[in-house]
């Protein structure tokens, strides 16, 4: 038997009633919907659950379908076909959500990590292992451990990555693998000074850290003594110099106030030359 169908009022559902798991808004895909449902009808439709109190003068609270329900919205349509459903609580709603957008319309890692973390910050669940297990209880153990590791990216540079719902997967793994190896402050002030408002430009800044963090070498110390290096010296005046790997050699990077100030590299190639001599 096929589940019955409802119209019900668009003024009614409360679009924001879960956490939602997509982030992003594609301005094109988004008017490409509005067409297809103008010209063709709303081929499939929404699902809502019968708020157990109205919230905000709505009756129904949002399960899958929201870009369905934004494009009927920018249509002026008053109703809505909907799938009533039933839901044992929130997080049975929200498992739902998820199962449905991973059918239609694929999430990013990001978006992920983040609908975990917002599921977490709203007390739906105690811990990140809760959240999982609920909301993708079907994936394999490996993918899990993944997924951990992605809340735990969203967590340090949720706001500071541009576009992070772009990074792929074993971009997000090197990230979290190095945070787990404690390069988080160096991570996260070299994302700080990199000047980039792109996430290409930002990555270039973090992989040659990500290079060091991930493949660490013991040139400069001792023998049988391996340390960590000095990664990074700041200074009252507001100058901080950092080392970085990079595939031919090191590299010292300047930022900061004072790293523009007039002599400044001067003063450090002169230092140079003494302790390694000139061959001009």
């Amino acid at each position: 038997m096929t589940d019955p169908l409802h119209h019900i009022p668009t003024s009614q559902i409360d679009a924001h009633a879960l956490p939602r798991d997509r982030g992003t808004h594609d301005a094109q895909a988004q008017t490409e919907l509005e067409h297809s449902i103008l010209t063709q009808g709303l081929r499939q439709p929404i699902e809502v659950w019968h708020l157990s109190q109205p919230r905000d003068g709505h009756a129904y609270g949002l399960i899958s379908g929201f870009r369905r329900l934004a494009a009927a919205r920018a249509l002026k349509h008053d109703t809505i076909p909907v799938f009533l459903r039933t839901p044992k609580d929130i997080p049975d709603a929200l498992a739902s959500m998820v199962t449905e957008n991973e059918i239609r319309v694929q999430i990013s890692p990001w978006e992920k990590g983040r609908l975990i973390l917002d599921c977490i910050r709203s007390e739906l669940f105690d811990t990140e292992d809760t959240a999982i297990a609920a909301l993708f209880g079907t994936l394999s153990r490996q993918k899990k451990a993944r997924l951990r590791s992605i809340v735990l990216v969203v967590q340090v540079f949720d706001g500071a990555l541009a576009t992070p719902e772009r990074l792929s997967v074993s971009r997000i793994e090197r990230l979290a693998s190095a945070l787990r190896a404690g390069w988080e402050d160096l991570l996260s002030d070299t994302l700080r000074t990199s000047g980039s408002h792109t996430l290409e430009g930002q990555w270039a800044a973090l992989d040659p850290v990500l290079t060091e963090a991930l493949n660490p070498r013991h040139d400069d110390a001792a023998p049988g003594t391996p340390r960590a290096p000095r990664r990074s010296i700041k200074f009252a005046q507001g100058l901080q110099i950092r080392r970085e790997l990079t595939r031919t050699g090191w590299i010292l990077r300047f930022s900061g106030r004072e790293a523009k100030v007039p002599g400044l590299m001067d003063d450090v190639m002169e230092t140079i030359e003494r302790l390694f001599g000139s061959d001009g």
